[in-house]
C-alpha cells in the first residue's frame, strides 16, 4: 500500500470527514459560481498583473508559499542580472532549465521582465535532447538551478554559452521580499515592446522528426490565456494542482498562465504521483489552505492513474467511495483533459468515481488551445468541441495520391465571434446531412508566428490566405454542432481495404474490455490491404494474452464494422509514452515488429 495510506488511522480520518460531507456540501465547500469573465486580464506579460493582487498567494510549492509580489520582486531582481549578463541586450534567448516549483516562475518572469525570449526545457529531457534545443534555438544564456548545475554546465560547455546558476537561496529570499510603494511592482520594458516582441520557443514533441521550435509572441500568449479564462470561467478564487511538465502549452498555458493571470492560486508538485494527488484533492494531510482545490488539468495516462489508484485504495468500501464522490463534486469545479485522446471508458469510469464529467478541448504547440468542449454542459466523449472565443475553424476535404499535400474545398467552417458561434457548411449557413470529415485548418490571434529559423517549413503549413494546417483529420456532428478528432492525418488514418479508418476509435472500443490495460493502433504496409490494423496492447490484470485473442477479436466485432477490426495483435508489457501521453507510432512499429517495418 502507498505511504501516504499505511497508517491505520487514515481511513477512520476520512470515515469522519465523510459524516462531516453532507452539511459542508451545502455551506463552505459549495462550489462556487464563477465570477465574472477575466479574458480582459490577460493583456501583455502575465507579470503586470502583479501588483493586482500583491497580498495573494500565487504559487505554493513543496517549500514555501509565495505571494505575486514576492515572485514579482524577485524576478526584477533577476532580470537585472540576466540584463547584465547579457550587456544589456534585449531579445535574445535565454535556455532554463527548473523544476516544477516557484525558481520556474521567478526564471519566467526574470526573462520576460529583461525584454528576452524564454526557451523553457524540462527535467524529462535527457542530455543529448537538452544539447539539440541549445543548439537549434540559439540561445545565448542559459539558466538553472543547483541541482541541474553539473549537468548544465556540460552543455553550455559544448555549445559555448553562458550559464547563470541560481542562488540556492533563491526560495528562501524569495518570502523575505516586502512591496513598501506602489513602484515596488513595476519593471520590464513599456508596451510597444511587448506588443511587437517574442516572447517564447516551445519545442514540439517530435513524434515524427526532430523537433521544431515554435515562436510565440506576448500577443499569441494572451490571446490563448483570455480565451480560457472566459471559456473555463477563471476567477482570482480558483486554486489550481499543478501536476504537468513545463515545456508544453498545456503546462505553461492552461495550468500556469491563466491563474498567474486571474489573480488565482497554483500548488505545484515536482511530478504527478497519483497517490500525492489524491491526497490534495481529498485534502489530506494538507495545509488548511491548500484544502480547497478547484481545478486539476492532466493527461489521460493522469487520470488512467488515479483510477488505478483509487480500484486499488478506496474501492472496496462503499462509504469511502461515496466520501470520495461528494468531496470532488462539491470541492472542484472543472477538470480537464488534453494533450492526448481521452478513452470513453476513462471518460465514464472518472464520472462515476468522481460525479465529474472531464472536460476535453484541442490544442497544438503551434495554436494553443482552439476546440473546447462547453464549461456549462453538454460534455460527451469522444467530442472536442466547438472554436474557442476569437477563434475560427474550418475542415477541409483530404485528396489522395499526387495532390494529397493540397488543400481541398471547405466542407464546413465556424468561427466563435464575441462569443457567438457562426457556421457554414458548403458556403451555406443551414447545416444538414452526412457529418463531414476533413483536415482541421485554424485561424485566430493565439496561432503562432513561425517555426525558428524554418522558413519554408512556416511556409508549407499556412494556406496562402492565413490559415494553420493542423495535420489532422475531424469530423463534425451537423447534430451536435461539435468536432471530434479522428487522429493525425499520417499516422492515425490507416487505409486498409479502400476504407479510411480512424485508429482512435479503434483504440476508444478495445479499450473498453476488461482484459485490456492499454491500447494503440497501428497501420502496417501490406500487399493485399495496402495497410492492415493491427492493435498493439498491454493486458489488464484479468488477461492472459496468448489465450485471449479470439475473445479480444469477438469483442471487437461486436463494436466495429468488420473492415475495422484488427487483422493482427501484438503484445507488449507497456506502451511506451512522452511526457504529455503521446504515443509516438513510428517507433511503436518498431517495437512491436522490429525496425524492418516503417
Amino acid at each position: 500500500m502507498s505511504q501516504l495510506f499505511r497508517r491505520p488511522s487514515f481511513f477512520s480520518h476520512l470515515s469522519r470527514r465523510f459524516q462531516q460531507t453532507q452539511a459542508r456540501v451545502a455551506s463552505r465547500d459549495k462550489v462556487r459560481e464563477p465570477h465574472e469573465p477575466l479574458g480582459h486580464l490577460a493583456g501583455g506579460p502575465v507579470f503586470r498583473n502583479a501588483r493586482l493582487f500583491p497580498d495573494k498567494i500565487a504559487i505554493r510549492d513543496r517549500i514555501a508559499a509565495y505571494t505575486y509580489a514576492n515572485i514579482f520582486m524577485s524576478a526584477h531582481e533577476l532580470s537585472r542580472e540576466i540584463s547584465a549578463i547579457l550587456d544589456g541586450k534585449t531579445n535574445e534567448r535565454v535556455l532554463f532549465l527548473c523544476p516544477n516549483d516557484v525558481h520556474y516562475v521567478i526564471t519566467l518572469w526574470a526573462v520576460w521582465m529583461a525584454g528576452q525570449i524564454a526557451v523553457p526545457v524540462s527535467p524529462l529531457h535527457p542530455k543529448s535532447l537538452l544539447q539539440y534545443y541549445a543548439n537549434d534555438s540559439g540561445s545565448n544564456l542559459f539558466i538553472t538551478v543547483p541541482k541541474f548545475a553539473d549537468l548544465m554546465q556540460q552543455v553550455a560547455r559544448n555549445s559555448s554559452t553562458k550559464l547563470h546558476v541560481l542562488d540556492d537561496r533563491l526560495k528562501l529570499n524569495c518570502t523575505l521580499m516586502q512591496a513598501s510603494r506602489a513602484g515596488d511592482l513595476e519593471g520590464g520594458k513599456d508596451d510597444v515592446f511587448y506588443n511587437k516582441s517574442d516572447a517564447m520557443i516551445i519545442y514540439t514533441s517530435g513524434t515524427t522528426a526532430n523537433p521544431k521550435g515554435v515562436v510565440l509572441s506576448y500577443n499569441n500568449l494572451s490571446a490563448q490565456a483570455s480565451a480560457l479564462l472566459d471559456a473555463w470561467k477563471w476567477s482570482s478564487d480558483d486554486v489550481l494542482l499543478h501536476t504537468l511538465p513545463l515545456h508544453h502549452v498545456h503546462g505553461i498555458v492552461n495550468a500556469l498562465l491563466c491563474p498567474l493571470y486571474a489573480g488565482a492560486k497554483t500548488i505545484m508538485l515536482k511530478k504527478f504521483n497519483a497517490n500525492t494527488v489524491w491526497s490534495y484533492l481529498l485534502g489530506v494531510n494538507a495545509r488548511p489552505d491548500d484544502r480547497r482545490i478547484t481545478l486539476f488539468m492532466g493527461v489521460p495516462t493522469m487520470y488512467s492513474k488515479l483510477v488505478e489508484e483509487y480500484e486499488r485504495v478506496f474501492k472496496q468500501d462503499p462509504k469511502m467511495a461515496e466520501y470520495i464522490r461528494n468531496t470532488l463534486k462539491s470541492k472542484i469545479r472543472l477538470m480537464v483533459s488534453g494533450s492526448a485522446p481521452l478513452p470513453e471508458p476513462l471518460f465514464q469510469h472518472w464520472e462515476e468515481i468522481s460525479g465529474l464529467k472531464l472536460l476535453e478541448r484541442y490544442g497544438m504547440t503551434e495554436t494553443g488551445m482552439i476546440l473546447s468542449n462547453s464549461y456549462e454542459s453538454g460534455r460527451e466523449a469522444g467530442y472536442v468541441g466547438t472554436p474557442l472565443p476569437g477563434v475560427s475553424a474550418k475542415l477541409c476535404e483530404v485528396l489522395d495520391g499526387e495532390e494529397q499535400d493540397a488543400i481541398g474545398k471547405t466542407l464546413v467552417e465556424c468561427s466563435n465571434v464575441e462569443g457567438t458561434l457562426v457556421y457554414q457548411k458548403n458556403g451555406q449557413t443551414d447545416l444538414e446531412g452526412a457529418d463531414p470529415v476533413g483536415e482541421l485548418l485554424v485561424k485566430g490571434p493565439g496561432i503562432f508566428m513561425r517555426y525558428h529559423e524554418r522558413p519554408e517549413t512556416t511556409k508549407r503549413e499556412f494556406t496562402e490566405d492565413g490559415w494553420f494546417r493542423t495535420g489532422d483529420l475531424c469530423q463534425y456532428s451537423v447534430e451536435k454542432k461539435k468536432f471530434k478528432m479522428l487522429g493525425r492525418k499520417s499516422q492515425d488514418i490507416i487505409k486498409s481495404g479502400g476504407y479510411k479508418i480512424s485508429a482512435l476509435e479503434i483504440e476508444s472500443v478495445i479499450l473498453g474490455s476488461p482484459l485490456i490495460k492499454d491500447c494503440s493502433v497501428i497501420g502496417v504496409s501490406d500487399k493485399e490491404w495496402g495497410q492492415r490494423v493491427v492493435a498493439v496492447v498491454s493486458v489488464g490484470p484479468e488477461g492472459d494474452s496468448p489465450v485471449k485473442v479470439e475473445e479480444l477479436i469477438q469483442y471487437a466485432e461486436l463494436k466495429l464494422p468488420k473492415y475495422a477490426v484488427p487483422k493482427e495483435w501484438r503484445f507488449v508489457d507497456s506502451i511506451p509514452k512522452n511526457a504529455m501521453g503521446k504515443v509516438n507510432k513510428k517507433e511503436l512499429v518498431h517495437l512491436a515488429f522490429g525496425p524492418q517495418q516503417g
